[in-house]
Parts: structure tokens; sequence; C-alpha cells
């Protein structure tokens, strides 16, 4: 039996989410990210990563990357949140999901997405309701950025 499910996402409601099939213990490697490695010049040169279309996109190392945007790829499900259980990691070019944190029987497999604080952050709202969530899917070591950039303009809206 598989550990995870899929199912309509709490966080992604048009879209699917994974969800634990059971307790998972933190440490335990959940899924394999699969698609088709291509090298950074065919990444560049390709329409398909535009950032106005959902990209499944993982940078292996400084010559390729993962294209994880095919049918086989279950792990594309896992949806962003602020307050993530899981997270990525990998070898050589390999990718795969683990739990970093343990996960109860029916909750929502979720990883931090990791994107970069840059202009085009805004592009990206983030729907997961977390307590920590700042709004838009930014890394964790960067989301101290928008908080403060909110705190201030909620500071001059009050003078």
């Amino acid at each position: 039996m598989k550990i995870y499910k899929k199912k309509k996402s709490n966080i992604d409601k048009n879209g699917m989410g994974l969800y634990a099939n059971k307790d998972i213990k933190k440490g335990t490697h959940i899924i394999d990210y699969v698609g088709k490695i291509i090298t950074k010049k065919q990444t560049e040169n390709s329409e398909k990563f535009d950032n106005a279309k959902p990209i499944y996109l993982f940078n292996l190392n400084s010559r390729y990357d993962l294209d994880g945007d095919v049918s086989w790829n279950t792990a594309r499900l896992i949806n962003h949140s602020c307050s993530n259980n899981c997270d990525y990691e990998g070898k050589g070019l390999k990718l795969w999901v683990v739990a970093i944190k343990n996960i109860k029987k029916g909750e929502e497999l979720t990883c931090d997405y990791g994107f970069g604080y840059d202009a085009d952050y805004k592009q990206f709202p983030c729907k997961c309701r977390a307590k920590n969530c700042c709004g838009y899917i930014v890394r964790e070591g960067s989301r101290w950025r928008i908080k403060k950039q909110k705190k201030l303009i909620n500071n001059l809206s009050q003078i």
C-alpha cells in the first residue's frame, strides 16, 4: 500500500493534492520526483517555462534541470505551504520528497517550493492559509522581506 493517496486539495481548490494514507514518520522517503532531465540551454530556450503557466522545474546542478511536468510524476501534485511537512532532497540527477516532521494520516503533503524573492514574487500568491503565511510563494529564508514590507505599509497607512 502506498503511503499517500491523491484527492482534491484543500490548498489548491481547483486541483489535486497528495494526502498521507497512514501516519508517516519524520525522515521517511515518500515519493520520487521524476520527469525529463534537460539542459539549462533547453530550459532557457523553451516557452514552456513561462511564469504565466504552472512550472514543475527543478535545478539539479549547474548543467541540468528536471522537468517534472509529465503525467507519470505524481509528486508534482504536492502543493506549497509556508508551514510545509515535506522537503525535496536529491543526489546527482535524482530528486525525492522526504517527511521533515511526523505527518498524521489524512494530512495533505506539502513542500516549500523555494521561490526567490524577486520582482516577480507577486505573480505567485500563496493559498496555504498557514499561521505564518506571508501571502506569496516565497522560500522560508526570504519571507521576512515581505513581512517587513507589509509592516512598513501598515505603519505608513496609520500616519
